[in-house]
């Protein structure tokens, strides 16, 4: 074989790991943005490497990707910017290969926008061990040889990931059809300003957080029904001031994102907005709103590709 034949192999190779490569990335980084870089540079790495001594690249490019996102999480600048209070996972539509793998709960959940916020809460090295056992189902001994520790180092770090995620779980795998009747609810509930029925769609300990479209450097908080009934109500109203900002009128549709039940805000072929919902026990836990158009780049390229539906507001 010549050498433009044994790069042409050697690159099939690659492309052929790069979904699973791009979702291992996701999982860690929580951004689709960062997971395309990283997997363009294990590719790089791929180039230069003598690949004759590579005897799994699979594993081997596993091992790449996995390094060079705990290089991510440990730097400087994502240490300022996910402590300063203005960072949320970046929403992915479901059926983005992004999200795969998804046979299971646990690799579902490992990929929900709560989980991926929840583990902020871990080390890189936990969020690392999790991410391997949990939505790729490696042994410890891989797990060891991934991220150059003991197995029993490995076990330990899943311990106290899997304690620290279990203890501030809510919720689990929910009837889409019973999920999208409480969306609708809410939506219908926001849009006609009716406040007591809001409250009545949350659990008393619910939450919200926002973006705030990317207008204000932290997020924006909220931690009591009433207060997200409220922010819900204004926020849901439309005005001539929220469709300069949009960029037109939009219609609102709802989807699937990262597994859970959300409305999406549409201008043309642009998602402008989402708001993702938690469902537990028959009523919303948390509310998220990402506006911010730096967050909503792969959703709306893959929502261009997404088959026409009737919209549940066909202009807002």
């Amino acid at each position: 074989m010549d050498s433009t034949a044994t790069d042409r192999f050697d690159i099939s190779r690659f492309e052929a790991s790069r979904n699973r490569l791009a979702s291992l990335a996701y999982r860690l980084l929580g951004s689709a943005a960062d997971a395309e870089d990283a997997v363009q540079d294990a590719f790089l790495h791929w180039q230069t490497a003598d690949r004759q001594r590579i005897k799994v690249p699979e594993a081997w490019l596993t091992k790449v990707v996995t390094n060079l996102c705990l290089d991510r999480l440990r730097s400087a600048q994502a240490r300022r910017e996910r402590t300063a209070g203005a960072w949320l996972p970046e929403p992915l539509l479901d059926g983005d290969p992004m999200l795969g793998p998804a046979d299971t709960f646990e690799q579902r959940e490992s990929v929900s926008l709560a989980v991926l916020t929840l583990m902020e809460r871990l080390s890189p090295l936990e969020r690392a061990v999790y991410v391997l056992r949990e939505a790729f189902s490696h042994s410890h001994a891989e797990i060891a040889e991934i991220l150059d520790i003991t197995e029993s180092a490995s076990q330990q770090h899943l311990h106290r990931a899997r304690r620290r995620i279990t203890a501030a779980r809510r919720g689990g795998d929910v009837d889409p059809a019973s999920a999208r009747r409480i969306v609708e609810e809410f939506l219908a509930a926001a849009s006609s300003g009716r406040t007591e029925r809001l409250v009545a769609l949350l659990t008393d300990d619910a939450t919200a957080i926002s973006d705030g479209a990317g207008l204000t450097e932290k997020l924006l908080q909220f931690d009591t029904p009433q207060r997200i009934a409220a922010v819900a109500r204004a926020g849901f109203k439309p005005t001539p001031a929220k469709r300069r900002l949009a960029g037109g009128t939009p219609a609102v549709h709802y989807a699937l994102v990262n597994g859970a039940p959300a409305i999406l805000f549409v201008v043309g072929d642009q998602v402008v907005g989402a708001v993702t919902f938690d469902i537990s026990s028959g009523k919303i836990a948390t509310v998220r709103g990402i506006a911010a158009s730096t967050r909503l780049v792969r959703l709306t390229e893959a929502w261009r590709q997404h088959g026409p539906d009737t919209p549940l507001i066909t202009q807002w």
